[in-house]
């Protein structure tokens, strides 16, 4: 694996990094300082190969940024806004926004060094701030998989909790390391993540309501999980160490059930019965015994995911009063169970078997006797009705004072099955400002980077009058302008373009600004730039010496002297440019919807083609082969010009009416050209 990364090194010639804030087992958190946002603070997290390899593949590479582009998805102020991945010297890198502050486990620690946790209280106000998150990655088909105090930040600045270190791409990189195959762990946090996650892989919004009642009652007791966790009765026993009302207590038990159909389904659910007190929820009567079927396997045939050790004495526990099942914490291997002993050991209980307490073994069942067991039914239909007479009775008495969830927006119910990829929903365009380039006369410059489908990068130069300038850049999904310091191209062919080459006529500061495709989600770059020497200084213009003055000539009326009239040569009248439109009809061969024209234009010609398509349909425009730069603008059937679309080499989007579109190219010298026009159909409408 390679080394961290040094303090101070510059990382695609703007992020510098500061400090290492943290290293697990997938890599590496840096603070660094983005010098193209004014050394705004941020967090770049390394993801680091498979052990013994030195970097990714380059399908697992296209998988991680796929996945990581998920995220680019979420804009809630709770969780930071992740801005980029880029890799630099085979090593993979995600950039996301830096939150000050502590996460709620060091909150907890500095707690339990005066000898105190959180209260019910500041739980159930942190739960009141928090599951507006949920519910907002939740709706986007995002499960986090991985909730616990440690990804939770206080923010310094407002005193709310943000949620951090999402597990999408870490399971993405687990993926991507095993090549492939299963992964060997699964991403979560043991002791938070519930049993499915751990065992199978798959995640819930029920699984993250679990970890997050999980990291409830370890901040109501202050004990970590193996602690309160039974893992002789397969139950959490967190209420012995912790004082909770019944109703709150009634809620984090609900969402710690072993079963995700015991569990709350959704955040909206438990929103509701935390609004409503835990009171519209019933208590468990009594105790549930593992699941013992192929596809739920009982808790001793479950893997050991290091939350405690198994209790060799397991069958000789008492059961528990409460029906949560836990995140799996122990494993037992099979065996026949061996009759000398007390109670069936962790090695020799067979993988079929289910808990057997000791009294089923030494008597009889009750259920066994036909008239006990209609006793018991008699028995209980009266304790029944008893019950329904008392709550009749109290239906008239006023409701005590219920607690409201302030901050919760309007939630829709969601299925428990994980929700397909949506739609990713179009990021607000950001304008980045890169660190001037150091150029060299001569030699040329290579930056690369990644750019989100929107943003513009803007590359500042200085240079002198006349130096020459090359740019260009290779990826097709990305076009560049040469911008003078007023924000305008340069030359008309300096416009979104590809590369451009020419003469800088003043000195001062240059802008190269990339920008992708219209269309384009998210784009790699790699932008070439050579500036030529300065020109070489000219002698000093020589004055030349004044002309004698001309003697006057005597008036012969007035006989005052008078200078001869100069007589200035006649200038023409200047005529106004003529331009030449040729104008083409362009149909589109019979099924078939893109066509290919070659042509020739000299400056001083426009050739236009006219395109007839409908509204909603998405046409696609061009220049694929030429001689010298050709350039094209698209018109309205209105005849005003589309929206960024003059000077353009390539142009892709939604037409907003049907008629007649013109595509007129033009060149600054003579060139020929190939222009390719898709048109696609029609969007159905919905």
């Amino acid at each position: 694996m390679q080394p961290p990364i040094s303090i101070g090194t510059l990382l695609q010639n703007h992020y510098r990094i500061v400090q290492l804030l943290g290293q697990g087992g997938f890599g590496r958190t840096y603070l660094a300082e983005d010098q193209g946002r004014f050394n705004e603070r941020c967090a770049i997290k390394e993801f680091v190969p498979i052990k013994g390899e030195d970097s990714f593949s380059d399908k697992a590479t296209q998988l991680f940024k796929r996945e990581a582009s998920v995220l680019y998805q979420i804009s809630h102020p709770q969780i930071p806004k992740f801005r980029a991945t880029f890799e630099e010297e085979e090593r993979l890198f995600l950039v996301q926004d830096y939150v000050d502050g502590p996460t709620f486990h060091s909150v907890l620690n500095q707690r339990r060094q005066q000898g105190r946790a959180f209260s019910e209280a500041e739980v159930k106000l942190f739960l009141q701030q928090i599951l507006p998150v949920l519910a907002h990655i939740h709706a986007k088909g995002i499960i986090h998989r991985d909730i616990s105090p440690d990804n939770i930040i206080l923010r310094q600045q407002d005193q709310l909790p943000v949620l951090i270190d999402f597990g999408v791409v870490k399971e993405v990189v687990t993926r991507m390391q095993m090549d492939g195959a299963a992964p060997a762990t699964t991403v979560g946090k043991a002791g938070y993540a519930p049993n499915e996650q751990m065992q199978t892989g798959r995640a819930y919004p029920s699984s993250d309501l679990y970890a997050l009642a999980v990291t409830a009652i370890v901040l109501l007791t202050g004990k970590e999980p193996q602690v309160l966790f039974d893992d002789v009765n397969f139950a959490w026993r967190w209420q012995e160490s912790a004082t909770a009302s019944p109703g709150f207590a009634s809620i984090l038990n609900k969402a710690l059930s072993y079963k995700p159909g015991d569990r709350f389904a959704s955040v909206s659910e438990m929103a509701k019965a935390l609004a409503a007190g835990g009171t519209n929820l019933a208590e468990p009567s009594k105790p549930a015994t593992p699941p013992a079927t192929p596809a739920s396997p009982p808790p001793s045939q479950l893997k050991t995911v290091a939350v405690g050790r198994a209790n060799p004495n397991i069958g000789t526990g008492q059961a528990n009063t409460q029906i949560n099942r836990p995140t799996t914490v122990g494993q037992a291997n099979s065996g026949q169970q061996n009759p000398g002993q007390q109670g069936p050991s962790r090695n020799d209980r067979h993988p079929n078997s289910r808990l057997v307490m000791p009294s089923e073994q030494d008597r009889p069942s009750m259920l066994e006797n036909p008239l006990a067991v209609g006793g018991l039914a008699v028995g209980l239909a009266a304790v029944a009705g008893f019950g329904g007479w008392a709550v009749v009775q109290n239906l008239g008495s006023p409701p005590g004072p219920t607690p409201t969830i302030t901050s919760l927006p309007p939630l829709t119910e969601e299925s428990p099955t994980p929700t397909p990829t949506p739609t990713q929903v179009s990021p607000q365009p950001v304008d980045y400002q890169q660190p001037q380039l150091a150029l060299v006369p001569d030699v040329t410059k290579v930056v690369e980077g990644n750019m989100r489908g929107g943003d513009t990068v803007n590359y500042p130069l200085v240079a002198e009058a006349g130096q020459e300038l090359s740019v260009s850049v290779e990826q097709e999904s990305v076009l560049l302008s040469v911008l003078d310091a007023e924000g305008n191209p340069v030359r008309r062919n300096a416009n979104r373009v590809s590369q451009w080459e020419g003469e800088l006529r003043d000195a001062g500061e240059y802008r190269i600004q990339l920008s992708p495709v219209r269309g384009v989600p998210n784009s790699d770059y790699r932008l070439e730039v050579t500036l030529g020497a300065p020109p070489a200084l000219e002698p000093d213009p020589i004055i030349p010496e004044p002309e004698p003055e001309v003697p006057a000539i005597p008036d012969e009326n007035t006989g005052a002297g008078s200078q001869p009239p100069i007589e200035e040569p006649a200038q023409p009248p200047e005529e106004p440019a003529q331009i030449d439109v040729q104008s083409q009809r362009v149909s589109f061969p019979s099924g078939a919807d893109s066509i290919r024209v070659a042509n020739n234009v000299a400056p001083g010609q426009v050739k236009r083609y006219l395109v007839n398509a409908q509204e909603g349909q998405i046409l696609t425009v061009r220049i694929t082969e030429s001689q010298a730069p050709v350039f094209f603008d698209l018109l309205l059937p209105s005849g005003d010009m589309v929206a960024d679309a003059d000077s353009l080499q390539t142009w892709q989007g939604l037409l907003p009416q049907g008629g007649d579109y013109s595509i007129d190219v033009t060149a600054d010298q003579f060139s020929e050209f190939t222009l390719e026009i898709e048109a696609s159909a029609t969007i159905p409408s919905e």
